[in-house]
């Protein structure tokens, strides 16, 4: 199947599940984010770019997920500093595995040394 279909499909599947994370489900011998279902039909190799024991690379992810999209979701216009897509101490250079974690919850990085809350984000 053309690649570009894939993320395609999988686009529209992530849209239409909400900008939320989705929560852990059994997919094949690993839990799952239940949004990304389809891809675990594809083969564990559909988003392990770089191998089957590294994370996705950040542009594999950006082929779904739309950087200045996910900017213009988080941000916070009172606080603009605020933003875990474009923050004032990494700016967009955080990578995505960092805050969000398919196969087990993840914690933001910045509740590492912040006490404020990102309402939208859902650990599980």
């Amino acid at each position: 199947m053309n690649r570009s279909i894939v993320v395609t499909a999988a686009l529209a599947l992530s849209l239409a599940a909400g900008v939320h994370a989705g929560t852990l489900t059994k997919a094949g011998a690993k839990q799952g984010r239940s949004y990304h279902l389809s891809n675990y039909e594809m083969g564990c190799k559909t988003c392990h770019d770089r191998g089957m024991r590294k994370p996705p690379s950040d542009s594999l992810c950006q082929d779904c997920h739309d950087l200045e999209e996910l900017i213009n979701q988080t941000s916070n216009h009172e606080k603009p500093w605020k933003n875990p897509h474009n923050n004032m101490h990494y700016g967009k250079k955080v990578p995505c595995i960092e805050c969000h974690g398919e196969h087990q919850p993840k914690q933001p990085l910045c509740s590492n040394c912040h006490n404020f809350e990102f309402n939208n984000f859902k650990e599980n």
